[in-house]
């Protein structure tokens, strides 16, 4: 298990991180830079994202370890597919050998796998062992992994209006009926909290279209390293950085600390 490999220093410093008190519930990271890294070793960028699945690895494997709840990862957009064919056909292979090499040990290490995206473009192969490997992990009650492919933030809130629109026009809904939290059951992502964090690596300062609506008021954590050269002490940084600010979501900062405090708690006692 998972949670017997930590070593001693590791294991310090992961504690330290949790009794900051102030873990995310969902992380999201944009995996940016295995091409800009393949390019600088002299590699092809097959390589590159080849490397970048041992930075999948370590960082799932350290989230877990953290008892970070929900773990999203930015694996292939739908803008992705007009990239070279040759690119494309070497990223679902990636993904297919990722599958099948790592599926039995997250779902000993309790992990649940999930996906978003339009994935009925993606090859059957790759389909089928999505479908597997989600209903290997269904009962996981440990990490919950999503993998965001054929995805984007645009695409699913337009086919969340479609379906929205279409229980309106059938009489489930009134307009009235539809809030922002009704509007959010419809998207694919219904079953997860927001985003509280949100890594891009290789400095590139945009969300490219990644979980849009989700992010509403996700913190943002920009690092200069490639993906493949991302790893545990990386995340650990992020997460030390994430636990110094205040998240007031459109309230001051006064606020913030008399929210608390429930007072109601003391005078009804």
């Amino acid at each position: 298990m998972w949670h017997n490999e930590l070593s001693a220093n590791d294991k310090d410093l992961q504690l330290g991180i949790r009794e900051k008190g102030k873990l995310p519930h969902h992380i999201g990271i944009i995996m940016d830079g295995n091409g800009r890294w393949a390019e600088r070793q002299g590699l092809s960028r097959y390589e590159g994202h080849r490397e970048g699945i041992e930075s999948v690895r370590d960082i799932v494997k350290a989230s877990s370890q953290l008892g970070i709840e929900f773990l999203t990862l930015y694996s292939f957009s739908i803008e992705n597919w007009n990239r070279p064919v040759n690119e494309v056909n070497g990223l679902m292979q990636l993904l297919e050998l990722y599958l099948r090499k790592e599926v039995n040990e997250l779902n000993e290490n309790k992990v649940r796998i999930k996906t978003i995206g339009k994935t009925s473009a993606l090859p059957p192969s790759v389909q089928q062992l999505l479908y597997n490997s989600i209903e290997l992990t269904r009962k996981n009650k440990g990490l919950t992994l999503t993998l965001a492919l054929s995805y984007s933030g645009r695409w699913d809130i337009v086919r969340a209006l479609q379906v929205l629109a279409l229980d309106v026009r059938s009489g489930k809904l009134s307009p009235e009926d539809i809030t922002e939290e009704l509007f959010a059951s419809y998207l694919q992502t219904r079953d997860m909290p927001d985003v509280d964090l949100m890594i891009r690596t290789s400095g590139e300062l945009r969300l490219s279209n990644f979980l849009l609506w989700e992010m509403a008021y996700g913190e943002i954590f920009i690092t200069e390293k490639l993906w493949p050269d991302f790893r545990r002490e990386d995340l650990y940084e992020a997460l030390i950085d994430y636990s110094k600010r205040e998240r007031r979501f459109g309230k001051t900062s006064k606020q913030i600390t008399n929210d608390k405090f429930d007072f109601s708690k003391i005078w009804h006692k």
